[in-house]
């Protein structure tokens, strides 16, 4: 549950009156506020001097068809191969379905795992893998393991305490959880959707009736407030203490640098329209296609990682292409990947970020070697493919490969745990730090998994 849906349940069960708070709900900021406060607390004793580098995921839900993307076999049989055909890149040697012209053009800025696997083909469960490197529990939609985020929020949060250091964009999916961690290191969540054409907003942070900022300048009253808010709820056990790092805690919902950095507006028309907004979007239509208007979750990742945020996944759904699945990818998945995910590598490189912000797109697995009677693919672990870029990776490379149907790692596997580890080298987190679970026993970062060293 996210700190909004949960404060949510708190404000009708305390019937709070909550005229004069966020719209979002004084709870909610509250509520996220404790936890940082959490993280800030736990954290303050550790040094500085870590670098400010950041991770990007596009999380592709779902399994995205590696034959049919990054992977592809033109010379295997057609119920392997598929209908798309192969098209070469700016880099010598580098193949992609020719479904992906923009990206070919800039596959030189970034590089491809081929080798992945695992062997759970449960979307849920494979989820856990990939954002946590455990298995799933019993419920495999609950972490039973915190997240990569939420890592990065526990080790990195007091580095940057005005921004939050892990968002959902927007909303938590299967495995994103903080788990034993605690609420104050699940993502902070934009639950408003930017792929949805208007103005974006987050709730977060637009005010109630008319309600100010400048209202809320006065620390004392507003300090107040959550002083009685906390009396009320406090039997409960969801808020401790008003302290120095709640108070700081606070600052990450009311400062400029967090506001402006979640001001998607404020982007040119001419870029967003290069990302692939489409002010006449049909949602619909989009939906019938297979794939929302991702183009505009990803130009705001963006915008968080320029701002300092250092984990930000953006929730790429729902790459579940089992019936009419070559129609769904030529009219919606691949073109706007295409475009969004071009346009972020030439964005961030024109900016001077790429060697600061890693880029991962990934799904859960991949999809069957053989095209099912249904004109497209069913769920695949056993063999899979990633796209990684910045942070120090070399582009225009090319690490593992799979077998002439794409069925098996044929050289140089890769695990989710690989992934991982490549991710944590790069912000700076210790993968070997153990954090006590629910039932007291000590549990390493990560069970096992190296940083893939050859994209650097």
């Amino acid at each position: 549950m996210s700190q909004l849906s949960g404060c949510s349940e708190f404000r009708r069960h305390l019937q709070l009156n909550r005229r004069g708070f966020l719209k979002a709900g004084a709870l909610g900021f509250s509520g996220l506020g404790i936890g940082l406060a959490d993280v800030l607390r736990a954290e303050a004793a550790s040094g500085e001097g870590r670098k400010e580098n950041s991770v990007i995921i596009l999380w592709m839900r779902g399994g995205p068809p590696h034959q049919d993307m990054w992977d592809p076999k033109p010379n295997a049989p057609v119920e392997y191969r598929g209908e798309f055909g192969t098209m070469s890149t700016n880099v010598s040697g580098i193949q992609l379905s020719d479904m992906l012209p923009m990206c070919a053009a800039v596959q030189d800025k970034w590089s491809i795992v081929r080798s992945l696997h695992h062997h759970d083909a449960g979307h849920s469960a494979a989820d856990q893998l990939c954002f946590t490197g455990y298995n799933s529990g019993p419920a495999p939609d609950e972490n039973i393991h915190p997240s990569c985020g939420a890592i990065v929020a526990r080790q990195l949060q007091h580095l940057t305490p005005d921004l939050p250091a892990y968002v959902m964009i927007p909303r938590m999916v299967p495995g994103t959880d903080a788990a034993y961690l605690g609420a104050g290191c699940r993502p902070f969540e934009t639950l408003n959707d930017p792929a949805s054409g208007g103005p974006f907003t987050v709730p977060n942070f637009a005010l109630a009736d008319g309600i100010s900022l400048d209202r809320f300048g006065d620390r004392k009253s507003l300090l107040g407030g959550f002083d009685r808010l906390r009396r009320e709820v406090d039997q409960s056990g969801f808020m401790g203490a008003m302290d120095d790092f709640q108070r700081q805690a606070w600052q990450i919902l009311s400062t400029d640098r967090a506001r402006k950095a979640f001001d998607l507006d404020a982007e040119p028309k001419e870029l967003r329209e290069r990302y692939g907004f489409q002010p006449a979007w049909n949602p619909v239509e989009s939906t019938r296609c297979g794939a929302p208007a991702w183009s505009q979750r990803i130009l705001l990742a963006r915008r968080l990682v320029e701002a300092g945020v250092r984990l930000v996944t953006v929730d790429l759904r729902w790459w579940d292409t089992h019936v009419l699945g070559f129609e769904s990818l030529r009219l919606g998945f691949l073109p706007r990947f295409d475009r969004a995910y071009s346009a972020l590598m030439e964005d961030l490189s024109q900016r001077g970020l790429l060697d600061k912000t890693m880029v991962v797109a990934w799904g859960e697995f991949g999809r069957t070697p053989m095209v099912n009677n249904q004109a497209g693919r069913d769920h695949y672990p056993n063999v899979f493919s990633a796209a990684l870029a910045g942070g120090g990776i070399k582009g225009g490379r090319v690490v593992g490969e799979s077998d002439a149907k794409a069925a098996f790692p044929k050289a140089n596997p890769k695990t989710p745990q690989d992934v991982l580890a490549t991710i944590y080298r790069h912000l700076g987190v210790d993968p070997t730090v153990a954090y006590l679970n629910r039932a007291g026993r000590p549990i390493p970062v990560l069970p096992s998994g190296n940083p893939i060293d050859e994209l650097f």
